[in-house]
């Protein structure tokens, strides 16, 4: 069993882990990679020079700068908060791979429009483009998870899904150092600042493109009556026969969910949003919502944002050197997301990942507070950085360590996974908007929060990352493994913290007393054999979880 590989719920052929799964959502999640490159190049660009020079902000005061340049930033979250619906209304008729050339071409307009800004033109263009790029941005995190997660094997879906961070990661790392290398190399002209803005347009064409090539989720074929195209785009991913016993197995399960959901919710459009008054879809609902609330309580956006604030306020000074700083922190962020995706999102679990995460973090965070608050380095600047100060920068760097392989992708990978067929287009709008609604609030009031609160900031995160831990203690199951057709039943386990132990043991029972070889026999035939073991599995578990 190598690398890439892992054990399943039930035996897997090893065909099952192929480059095809790993190719679709490598391609998919080239727009995490435009998400990722859109939020962490403005706070650097604003920055630039020529930029500054460009819009006169040198005559503007503290608070009017701030304003304008809160304004550029959280228009893009307002935007995304906005895109995260539409997609669901997008997915739902067109699919997940259509719904992709709607929104990046959404975004290519917006990106497009920014480069038209000027100093005569003011920047309304800036201001439009950023709510059309946003738009593209929040229906593409809505869509791209949830498309990753349905043609995922369960043993891998941590990982695939985590490629959707990878990507956020590296275009993250790209849009923090290329305005350090525009700095360095570029003359302080216009062209300066419009690089940064241009190369939006990367990552949104290769998305573009590589969608011609990608499959659409059989998961979502089949729940629309597209039955044999479902079959047949699932049999390319797993790169398995129809006639194979695993692909027999998952459309029995996939057949089995999608007739389940129609007798208890029913088909249509508004079926899911009438089954919000059922108290187990509300409560997954509002897990997935705070999840993102505690993920930008962390503090980690105020930083994408506003890095060279940040480190300004660590005593950081001169254009360059904050971000060289900058770049360095996406650096770190990016090495580490690696190490998250391959060996420790599937192996470690998602719990132990936020819970250990929070809990480094908040130290951290508490540590950097109480040297700003003893330091000041901001209104007491020295030549060179104090041993202190350089103490401060390394427990931001660890901060970094913490935070990244635990909360920064972590939350995604939950949201694509949790919610049960019926719901999953519209749970996972719901977690996007709550992520872009929870980041437009941190957006858009840090430089004011920095204005007034200095130090303080810092223990704001640190505390917010301390209520966290037993947030995810006692609400939050291990997902790890889990067949999406199985979270109901997870979810429904009690103690939380010991339901993904008694599901899957179920599961293994299961696995070990109903094999059966069912070589030669029609798929058709498979596939209600595969129903009917399906719902006896499913009044087993019921029966078994309800002594608990």
């Amino acid at each position: 069993m190598g690398l890439l590989t892992l054990k399943e719920d039930r035996p897997t052929p090893r065909a099952v882990y192929n480059w095809r799964v790993y190719g679709s959502a490598a391609v998919a999640s080239f727009a995490a990679c435009m998400i990722g490159y859109d939020s962490a190049f403005i706070g650097t660009t604003l920055a630039l020079p020529s930029f500054v020079d460009e819009f006169q902000f040198a005559l503007l005061g503290k608070a009017d700068k701030a304003l304008i340049s809160a304004n550029i930033v959280s228009l893009y979250q307002a935007g995304a908060f906005f895109g995260s619906f539409f997609a669901y209304v997008s997915s739902y008729h067109l699919g997940r791979r259509k719904s992709l050339f709607v929104f990046i071409s959404v975004f290519i307009l917006g990106a497009g429009m920014m480069l038209g800004a000027s100093r005569e033109k003011g920047l309304g263009l800036i201001y439009g483009g950023r709510v059309l790029a946003g738009i593209g941005v929040g229906a593409s995190s809505m869509i791209v998870p949830i498309y990753i997660s349905e043609l995922s094997p369960p043993a891998i879906r941590g990982r695939l899904v985590g490629i959707y961070e990878l990507g956020w990661q590296i275009g993250g790392l790209v849009g923090f150092w290329i305005n350090y290398g525009v700095n360095l190399h570029v003359a302080p002209t216009r062209s300066q600042w419009l690089i940064p803005f241009a190369v939006q347009l990367i990552p949104a064409g290769l998305v573009f493109i590589g969608a011609f090539w990608i499959r659409e989720s059989p998961r979502w074929l089949i729940s629309k009556g597209m039955r044999e195209e479902g079959i047949r785009n699932l049999c390319w991913i797993r790169n398995l026969s129809r006639e194979d016993t695993y692909i027999v197995e998952e459309i029995g399960f996939v057949d089995d969910e999608v007739e389940r959901y129609r007798t208890e919710v029913g088909a249509g459009f508004w079926k899911p949003f009438a089954s919000l008054k059922v108290g187990r879809v509300q409560w997954r609902f509002f897990l997935g919502s705070m999840l993102f609330f505690w993920q930008n309580g962390s503090g980690i956006n105020a930083i994408n944002y506003y890095s060279p604030t940040v480190f300004s306020s660590l005593g950081i000074t001169g254009t360059n050197t904050g971000f060289l700083t900058t770049g360095l922190f996406g650096v770190v962020k990016t090495v580490l997301t690696v190490f998250w995706l391959l060996f420790m999102i599937d192996h470690l679990g998602r719990r132990n990942l936020l819970i250990y995460g929070a809990l480094g973090g908040s130290i951290c965070m508490w540590i950097i507070g109480a040297y700003i608050k003893v330091a000041d380095p901001a209104n007491n600047p020295t030549e060179n950085i104090p041993p202190a100060g350089i103490a401060a920068i390394f427990f931001f760097y660890l901060w970094t360590a913490f935070y990244t392989p635990s909360w920064n992708g972590t939350p995604w990978v939950l949201n694509s996974e949790m919610h049960d067929h019926t719901t999953r287009s519209l749970g996972q709008a719901s977690a996007a908007a709550s992520n872009w609604l929870w980041n437009f609030l941190i957006s858009r009031f840090t430089p004011q929060l920095f204005n007034a609160l200095g130090y303080g900031v810092y223990f704001f995160f640190a505390s917010l990352m301390i209520l966290s831990i037993f947030f995810v203690f006692f609400l939050v199951p291990e997902t790890k493994g889990i067949p999406l057709e199985a979270m109901d039943w997870l979810f429904e386990s009690r103690p939380v913290w010991r339901a993904h132990g008694k599901i899957m043991d179920q599961l293994r029972e299961e696995r070990d007393g109903g094999d059966a070889d069912v070589d030669g026999v029609d798929v058709d035939v498979d596939v209600d054999m595969g129903k009917e073991k399906e719902k006896e599995r499913l009044a087993t578990i019921n029966e078994w979880d309800s002594t608990f």
